[in-house]
């Protein structure tokens, strides 16, 4: 099937804004920050650039361009695959289609289910239920209703409804993804793989043979799993980890949530939308660690003290036991700093929300000499791994979650993107400190780049000033027409260059404006080019828009060409 692209341009000179020149570097463009391509929501590329020609004909340019239908590659001549992927979550799925894209006989091996946590067990279904919260939470705020003039009958809500909600998402975007793979004649290997030595993989289910496959690459995507603290005993019905929870079994009364983190918080809100009183336990001296400290504390203010929710901070959990007997769920905390007791609280389920651990047992890392640091892969910048003699093994990466740089979905796929253009000849190195986060909550929390403590511990080292710029909700237009004035955008960014160090957002739809703040680090866009950019009125986006005119940037500092103008 071949198809031609005709574009014609009678004008002897071309602007073009902002864009490289003809063979300067650029951001590959099938990069998503959010994690799942367009893909995974059934959109399947059928057609891949082939070839081009350029012909001019006095002043008129014509560009034509041939299409063929695109497929997975042959491979390289000694290898059974140009690039072997295990584990197929976001970031394997990522990695996978970029390979195919770039014409590389693709593989990828999962040994459970094609989405990996973020699909069956994270970040898609626990948006499912965190939408039912939010309408949940908006439906039972009377004096939110009114103020639109709104009346509302008692809102209420069948749980299993709920749980199918979560469960039926999570099965499409799970289906989704194994179709665009494919789709794009990606070879799919059901069982665990583990690397048997150098560009060799085995994989296999248990009580069936082995498969041995050589690959010119490898990529460990494996993942990670739930943290279980010593002394935490879970049974899946009372006592819990995030994994559990998604299937939303139960709604207990009272339910004590261990770590205030991303998926603490989440999970808080939804338990309390649900009608559950929250008990957090938090192992520093204040809640939410790792969030902006200012942020933190306008976020307690909103999401927890209004709430039905209560909190012990400076403790752990030393011991917590699942209700059995009649008997309700046991927690004994002790203090952080002296491990002396400090009290017995009884509950009717407990949410363990300690964080992540890496899934690299049984890799066969031992077959080339790699040596896992706390359960991680170390990694290099280029996601190469690196083993015990801290030497560079050879055609062997590793994203994700499995290295530890930053466990989030959209970091693992843009690592995964990342080791593609290395292995087809682009060296390309991610900025991770480009690479947003978000908390969805009601409202929500997003972030990109340094807190604040951070920022001035950074400039301290290396002799720079630090300024800090402010907006507020309350002054948005949109938001005020939604009842939503309640929030805060933060820029933290050095005064004498533009430079942006780090934005922090509270607020409505916080998750959606942090984009063009961690874009304009990744591209390296200074604050005095982007503060004269144009947003829709009335939007949320001059929230982020506000920010940039409201810094204060030294007049000598250097300013970015608008355009560059090549003449024909």
């Amino acid at each position: 099937m071949q198809s031609t692209l005709s574009l014609s341009f009678s004008q002897a000179s071309l602007v073009i804004p902002n864009r490289p020149i003809c063979g300067a570097p650029s951001t590959p463009r099938s990069l998503r920050f959010c994690g799942l391509r367009r893909e995974t929501f059934g959109f399947y590329p059928t057609k891949k650039l082939t070839s081009c020609r350029f012909q001019i004909q006095g002043r008129r340019i014509e560009v034509s361009a041939s299409s063929a239908v695109a497929g997975n590659g042959a491979p390289s001549k000694s290898f059974d695959y140009d690039l072997v992927i295990i584990g197929a979550g976001v970031g394997g799925h990522g990695a996978a289609l970029h390979a195919v894209e770039k014409g590389l006989k693709t593989a990828i091996i999962e040994g459970d289910v094609v989405g990996g946590t973020c699909v069956n067990r994270g970040c898609v279904p626990s948006k499912a239920l965190l939408a039912v919260s939010g309408r949940m939470r908006e439906l039972q705020n009377e004096h939110h209703m009114k103020a639109f003039g709104l009346q509302v009958s008692a809102a209420g809500y069948d749980r299993q409804g709920v749980a199918d909600h979560a469960n039926n998402l999570a099965t499409k975007i799970r289906n989704n993804l194994t179709n665009s793979m494919k789709a794009l004649g990606v070879d799919i290997l059901a069982g665990f793989g583990s690397v048997l030595g150098p560009q060799k993989v085995k994989y296999g289910k248990v009580g069936f043979p082995d498969n041995i496959i050589t690959a010119k690459d490898i990529i460990i995507a494996t993942g990670s799993v739930p943290f279980v603290p010593k002394g935490i005993e879970v049974d899946g019905k009372t006592v819990i980890t995030s994994d559990h929870a998604l299937k939303l079994e139960s709604v207990p009364d009272w339910i004590a949530i261990v770590g205030s983190g991303y998926i603490g918080l989440e999970f808080s809100d939804v338990y309390t939308a649900l009608g559950s009183e929250v008990t957090f336990i938090e192992a520093l001296d204040q809640l939410m660690p790792g969030f902006d400290p200012e942020i933190s504390k306008l976020a307690q203010r909103v999401l927890i003290n209004p709430r039905k929710i209560d909190y012990h901070t400076g403790v752990f959990a030393s011991k917590i036991t699942p209700a059995k007997d009649g008997r309700p769920v046991m927690i004994e905390l002790i203090d952080a700093k002296t491990k002396e007791p400090k009290d017995t609280l009884e509950v009717d389920a407990a949410l363990i929300a300690t964080g992540r651990a890496p899934f690299t047992n049984g890799l066969g890392l031992e077959n080339i000499n790699v040596v896992t640091q706390r359960g991680f892969i170390p990694v290099d910048e280029r996601m190469r791994v690196i083993d015990g003699n801290g030497k560079l093994v050879p055609n062997l990466y590793c994203i994700g979650d499995a290295n530890g740089k930053l466990m989030l979905a959209h970091a693992a796929s843009a690592q995964g993107i990342s080791v593609v253009e290395q292995v087809t000849g682009r060296d390309h190195v991610l900025n991770h400190l480009s690479i947003p986060a978000a908390c969805f909550t009601h409202p929500e929390i997003s972030m990109v780049g340094l807190t604040e403590p951070q920022a001035r511990e950074k400039a301290e080292k290396e002799g720079f000033k630090v300024s800090i710029a402010k907006t507020s909700f309350k002054a948005n237009t949109k938001a005020l027409a939604e009842n939503e004035g309640e929030g805060l955008a933060k820029m933290i960014y050095r005064p004498d260059n533009g430079e942006i160090l780090g934005v922090h957002i509270f607020g409505l739809h916080a998750a959606d404006l942090i984009h063009e703040a961690s874009n304009a680090i990744a591209l390296g866009t200074r604050i005095q080019d982007i503060k004269f950019a144009v947003h829709a009125h009335p939007t949320l986006s001059e929230v982020v828009d506000e920010l940039f005119k409201a810094a204060k940037v030294e007049s000598s500092a250097s300013t970015t060409p608008q355009s560059v103008k090549v003449a024909i």
